[in-house]
């Protein structure tokens, strides 16, 4: 079990789970829309269990998006019934319209490179930190390996690349993981490859076909790919330990 910590320059929550022993490196672990909820917490332990020093800021959490209500909403919208999924989606644009804003994309970049910062300074991580995202925090696990230059790793799952961004700007390898059925972000995975390939970028793309947005979520069984996500988890743990050892 992990705990909540602050960093205080951008007024930014975290939770936080330390390994046992010295760290192997640090993880950032970012939220999907629905906030720092019980499936981002239980990823970041299980980077904890894997002997690396985990945090997963609530950027979220500065929109007043609580847990519980990211809870309620993605429960609301992963229903079998379509009038619950249906009445639900005001709802939903209403308390995460905030989060879409470019203040708060100059803000939360502002806030993960202070957390990178301060896992910079812990004892043992040694230079090796490392950031994966789902949906949304895919998304933003593009936006940081786009402005900072001391991260060794990114694994966006299933987020788009930030428009008008130029692929050059990323200095270090990426790992992405798209579901084949997710066509509205996966369609645009092959022309996304030639730019990073052409910006020098060293990009793997991992599509899965026959299966769609959220594979990983296990939360959300309509979505949940327990094969796809396995392989995922597994690839991302052999991508983030070789990253640290080059």
């Amino acid at each position: 079990m992990g705990e909540m910590v602050q960093f205080f320059q951008s007024d930014l929550n975290a939770y936080q789970a330390e390994p046992t022993g010295d760290p192997a490196g640090a993880v950032i672990v970012i939220q999907e829309i629905w906030g720092l909820v019980e499936h981002i917490t239980d990823v970041t332990d299980r980077f904890a269990a894997e002997g690396y020093l985990a945090v997963a800021p609530d950027l979220l959490g500065h929109v007043d998006l609580t847990p519980y209500d990211g809870q309620e909403l993605h429960s609301l919208m992963s229903s079998p019934d379509e009038k619950a999924r249906l009445d639900a989606q005001p709802r939903l644009r209403r308390m995460t319209e905030p989060a879409r804003t470019p203040e708060f994309a100059k803000w939360a970049i502002q806030g993960l490179r202070e957390v990178v910062g301060s896992l910079l300074e812990r004892p043992g991580v040694d230079g090796r930190v490392a950031v994966v995202g789902f949906c949304f925090g895919g998304t933003y696990a593009w936006s940081l390996a786009l402005h900072e230059p001391r991260l060794l790793a990114a694994v966006p799952f299933y987020g788009r690349f930030p428009e008008g961004a130029d692929p050059a700007d990323i200095r270090c390898p990426v790992l992405a993981f798209y579901g084949e059925q997710d066509h509205d972000i996966s369609d645009g995975v092959p022309r996304l490859a030639e730019r990073l390939t052409a910006a020098g970028v060293d990009f793997t793309a991992q599509v899965y076909d026959g299966v769609g947005h959220a594979f990983f979520n296990d939360t959300a069984r309509s979505r949940y790919n327990a094969t796809a996500a396995t392989d995922a988890w597994k690839r991302t743990l052999e991508f983030i330990r070789s990253s640290f050892a080059r």
